[in-house]
């Protein structure tokens, strides 16, 4: 691929039938990463009257860092390395799970009106099996003639954010006045994202429309971003080209189906209800040990502090029950690059 290729999103239901949809636009069939940035759910703006808001319950992640970006509302985090904290726009929550962490996002109640991302980067093979952690930072805007950027991750416009990654990243939001030009001086060695989220802009000759996703391949030393008839407001990834490949299913990032089975396994082991027993009588040495009932028998535990100690740790303070892993699919799971 030597220019631009414009990716459009499917529509995902979170569940349930009043659940918030989001628009999937990484992965996709032809393109898994943009740098080591390896999914992007792009939300919103949605009536939490109409949709019920995001009700995310503890859910597990291994070999990646999660990044929250709001437009609008607020969203509670909560993980099992005991952290808590409150996603807002303009804001960014960076979580690495690493060797395994779960966590839940709840919008509280006095959000009316909720619209973000939520993005994934992929671990190197060296630092995957790290310790969870997590960081908070809220950028300085960047005022430009026309346009103003915030720089969550990398460096752009003379802006650096000082959250830490494990490999160079680009992660920033623009917002442009109807007509106005921004001229972005980039590292050429990166590729790049341009994810519209408002309005429409035309990236260098290729017009980029609102919910769609412009990919760039290495090799530009500028990008120059050019609003239409409306505001407009974007989301500028980029990084170098990752150079591993990835088996990513549900919410696990590994190397091998091997080793998204016993992810997943060491999930139902902490999550799944004992047959007969009730989970309050269970005992956390019976951890990764529970046979796997058929999907329609098998139980979950009644509440998020029943959750057995492993792998992925206990959310503190969460009662909504965990959400268990869905069944691997009938074929091995394949390395995507």
């Amino acid at each position: 691929m030597t220019g631009p290729e414009v990716l459009t999103p499917r529509d995902v239901p979170l569940g349930g039938p009043r659940a918030m949809t989001v628009r999937r636009t990484l992965p996709q069939r032809d393109r898994t990463l943009i740098g080591a940035w390896c999914f992007l759910d792009h939300y919103g703006p949605d009536d939490v009257a109409e949709t019920g808001g995001m009700v995310v319950p503890p859910h597990p992640h291994t070999g990646l860092q999660t990044v929250s970006w709001l437009f609008t509302g607020e969203i509670e985090h909560r993980d099992s390395a005991g952290n808590v904290a409150t996603v807002r726009p303009g804001e960014v929550n960076l979580m690495t799970a690493g060797h395994g962490i779960s966590h839940s996002e709840v919008s509280p109640a006095t959000t009316s009106v909720l619209h973000g991302a939520q993005l994934w980067v992929a671990l190197p093979d060296a630092h995957r099996d790290t310790d969870p952690g997590f960081v908070h930072h809220v950028p300085e805007p960047v005022v430009g003639a026309g346009f103003v950027a915030r720089v969550f991750l990398g460096s752009l416009l003379g802006s650096t954010s000082p959250v830490p990654t494990f490999t160079p990243l680009l992660g920033a939001e623009l917002l442009l006045d109807p007509g106005a030009e921004a001229v972005l001086e980039v590292d050429p060695g990166f590729e790049h994202g341009v994810l519209v989220d408002a309005g429409a802009v035309v990236l260098g000759d290729q017009p980029v429309g609102k919910d769609e996703l412009c990919y760039l391949p290495p090799g530009a030393e500028r990008l120059v971003l050019r609003a239409g008839d409306a505001p407009a407001r974007l989301l500028l990834l980029g990084g170098p080209p990752f150079g591993e490949a990835i088996v990513m299913w549900w919410n696990f990032v590994g190397r091998s189906h091997e080793e998204v089975v016993a992810f997943r396994e060491a999930w139902q082991g902490q999550v799944l209800a004992g047959p007969g027993t009730p989970a309050d009588e269970q005992h956390p040495d019976a951890a990764g040990g529970l046979p796997e009932r058929p999907a329609a028998e098998q139980r979950v535990v009644a509440s998020g502090q029943d959750v057995r100690p492993g792998r992925f740790g206990v959310v503190p303070g969460q009662e909504l029950p965990p959400i268990p892993a869905p069944p691997l699919p009938n074929a091995r799971l394949r390395e995507r690059r």
